[in-house]
């Protein structure tokens, strides 16, 4: 009995070792984020080849909506995405007169032909209503949302997938979850798109492999970050811009888990959140690595907790260059 009470005392003490171990690694690797940009990033394109600077999310808006779509090697999924992006939002304005929106594309340093595909969509509506953004260097799917975000002028601004898994036209389900929020202190609130609803089909289609790894995933959100939304990971959210500018300036994540940091903001600051299913269809070319992008994932939810918890982190607004 007493080899077993030494066997535990003595795993307790490893563990609690290993706890503070991680801590100071948290804390001391928690630097804040470069937000500075390459003098290229500060302008946008128009038609006629010239620089004009992108504004700032600091700036009054001038738009009803913004559509920011982050892209990384993209040039043969995005066509079918901003095609039923720019025709659905052609039609609405045609319908609803005072409506107006841009597009902003951001091209996460591709290797490919990602910013001449949409240079083409920017040319064929015009600048004022598609706008690319080329970062000279690979931010992450994060840091490319959040670069597009702090350049925006709508009122509201949508995070969409350039692979088009989301139907465009279920913003519609996403506005309708946006407004039902009330009150929206400082006119702040956030409606998510979610899949949680075909979970039960997904399930059934992944090994048990990928399904443990899914609710591991799940549970670490739960259990260190998020409460209460079931679906941290869609790529279709609706901000207002107050929200956006009061999430996205705290942003530090610029990888996967970024939405989780996104919603753990939010939450902190009691900024309202709705969850609102969506049609969404899996679309080959993913890039995340279904082990090593999920070990890095569930790595990030760790040391999100623990940042903010040590004061490596802050949730304090920061102006971004």
């Amino acid at each position: 009995m007493d080899c077993v009470c030494e066997i535990v005392e003595a795993l307790v003490a490893l563990a609690a070792l290993v706890f503070i171990v991680v801590l100071i690694l948290a804390h001391v690797t928690g630097g804040m984020v470069n937000l500075t940009r390459h003098e290229k990033e500060k302008y946008f394109l128009t038609p006629t080849e010239e620089k004009e600077p992108f504004p700032s999310l600091h700036d009054p808006h001038s738009r009803d909506l913004s559509v920011v779509i982050p892209a990384y090697n993209e040039e043969l999924r995005m066509p079918v995405m901003l095609d039923e992006a720019t025709e659905y939002l052609e039609n609405r304005q045609k319908k609803e007169s005072s409506f107006t929106y841009e597009v902003i594309v951001v091209d996460d340093g591709s290797k490919d032909k990602t910013t001449e595909v949409a240079l083409r969509y920017s040319r064929k509506y015009g600048s004022d209503k598609v706008r690319v953004l080329t970062l000279v260097n690979n931010r992450g799917k994060g840091g490319a949302v959040r670069m597009g975000t702090l350049s925006s002028r709508g009122k509201f601004i949508l995070m969409a997938d350039a692979d088009g898994a989301t139907k465009f036209c279920d913003i519609e389900k996403v506005e309708a979850g946006l407004n039902g929020l009330d009150p929206k202190p400082e006119n702040m609130a956030i409606s998510c798109g979610s899949r949680a609803h075909l979970e039960d089909v997904s399930v059934a289609q992944r090994s048990m492999f990928r399904t443990f790894l899914m609710y591991g995933f799940h549970f670490l959100v739960w259990f260190f970050c998020v409460r209460g939304i079931k679906d941290t990971q869609c790529g279709f959210k609706l901000f207002t811009r107050e929200a956006a500018l009061k999430t996205f300036s705290c942003l530090h994540v610029e990888r996967w888990a970024f939405d989780v940091e996104l919603l753990y903001i939010a939450q902190c600051f009691k900024i309202p959140i709705a969850e609102v299913a969506v049609n969404w269809t899996e679309i080959e070319g993913s890039k995340l690595v279904p082990f090593w992008s999920w070990l890095q994932m569930g790595r990030d939810l760790v040391f999100i907790r623990l940042r903010y918890l040590t004061g490596a982190w802050k949730l304090q607004s920061h102006k971004s260059d």
